[in-house]
C-alpha cells in the first residue's frame, strides 16, 4: 500500500530579502498525525519557513506544499484546515476575548466546537473573556491565541514558539491537549528554542541553523548517536583495563571509572556485570546537548 502524502512538503525552498538569505535550499516533509519539532535559536529561519507554509511569503525558489496544495496560490483552501499560532500574537486590543474568538471563528468553515473545553483547561475564565484584550497579561494573550488556533479542531496545527509566556502548569495542560489532538489524527508542526518541550512531545525534530536544515531525525535516534557518560564504582580493586569498542575511560580513581560510551551500551554492561559493583550512574543524553553540538561545529552539513 502506498504511503500517504506528507501533510507538509518543502522542496529546495530558499527565501532571500535582498542580500539577506533567510532560508537556503530547505527540504522537509511532515507525515500525517505526527508531532514535528522545528528547532533553532532566534534568527535561524524558523519563522520565515512557517510564513512560507502559511502562504504569507512566496519562496524565492523551490516548492512548498500543504495538503498537496501551494499555500501561496491556494491560501483559502489550506487555511480552512489549519490552526495557526504566530510567534507574537497580534490581538485586537479593543475587542473582548469573546469577540476576538468569534471573529477568528468566522474565518473558518468549521464550528468552534472545542472553544469552551479549551478555555476551561487553559484556565481562561468567562470573566476573562468578557474583558478587553488590552488588559490581558502576556500569558493570557498566549492562552487566547492557543484557543483561537484549536477551537475549530483543525487537521493541521502550525505553531511558532507556542509556550511563550505560559506558566509551567499551563504548559503541561497544553502538552496534554496537543497529545490528544494528535490521537485524533491532527498533525502538529511547531517551532521552538525550548529544547525540553520538543524532547517531551515530538517523534521527530528538524534542526535549522542560519536558514539551512542540518538534521532531521527521530528523537530516539539523535540520543542514540550522542556520546554518553557513565560512572562506575567497584567494591573491590579496579579491573586492569576495559577493552570494549566505543568505550573510553575518561578518568579513574582508586575504585571508580568515568566512561564515555558511543553507540550501543550493552557490550560495556555485559563486561561490567562480571565484576562486583558498588554503584553505577548512567545519564541518558539530553536533546539540548545534541542540539548544541550542531551549533558548535560549523562544519556540520546534511
Amino acid at each position: 500500500m502506498a504511503e500517504p502524502h506528507p501533510v507538509i512538503w518543502i522542496d529546495n525552498v530558499s527565501k532571500s530579502y535582498g542580500h539577506v538569505q533567510a532560508l537556503s535550499s530547505l527540504n522537509l516533509s511532515v507525515h500525517p498525525g505526527e508531532i514535528f519539532g522545528f528547532l533553532g535559536p532566534n534568527g535561524a529561519g524558523k519563522t520565515t519557513a512557517i510564513r512560507v507554509l502559511m502562504g504569507f511569503l512566496k519562496p524565492t525558489q523551490g516548492i512548498a506544499r500543504v495538503f498537496d496544495a501551494d499555500p501561496w496560490l491556494k491560501p483559502k483552501e489550506i487555511k480552512a484546515r489549519i490552526g495557526f499560532l504566530p510567534d507574537a500574537s497580534a490581538l485586537y486590543d479593543g475587542m473582548t476575548g469573546n469577540d476576538f474568538l468569534n471573529y477568528l471563528a468566522g474565518l473558518h468553515s468549521r464550528p468552534s466546537a472545542r472553544r469552551e473545553e479549551l478555555c476551561d483547561r487553559l484556565e481562561l475564565s468567562r470573566s476573562d473573556l468578557q474583558r478587553k484584550v488590552k488588559g490581558y497579561s502576556h500569558g493570557m494573550r498566549r492562552k487566547l491565541g492557543i484557543v483561537q488556533s484549536m477551537q475549530h479542531d483543525p487537521d493541521l496545527l502550525i505553531m511558532d514558539e507556542p509556550t511563550q509566556g505560559l506558566d509551567p502548569l499551563t504548559q503541561q495542560a497544553f502538552f496534554v491537549i496537543l497529545r490528544e489532538a494528535q490521537a485524533r489524527g491532527c498533525t502538529i508542526f511547531f517551532s521552538s528554542h525550548v529544547l525540553s518541550e520538543v524532547e517531551e512531545l515530538c517523534q521527530r525534530v528538524g534542526i535549522i541553523r542560519q536558514g539551512t536544515l542540518v538534521a532531521v531525525e527521530q528523537v530516539r535516534e539523535l540520543r542514540r548517536r550522542k556520546v554518553r557518560t557513565m560512572e562506575v564504582e567497584f567494591k573491590g580493586q579496579l579491573p586492569p583495563d576495559l577493552q570494549v569498542e566505543g568505550v573510553e575511560i575518561l578518568a579513574r580513581g582508586d575504585r571508580w571509572w568515568r566512561l564515555a560510551i558511543k553507540g550501543d551500551i550493552n557490550p560495556v554492561l555485559r563486561v561490567l556485570a562480571s565484576h562486583d559493583l558498588e554503584d553505577l550512574v548512567f545519564e541518558s543524553p539530553h536533546l539540548e546537548d545534541i542540539f548544541l553540538d550542531y551549533y558548535r561545529d560549523e562544519s556540520v552539513a546534511l
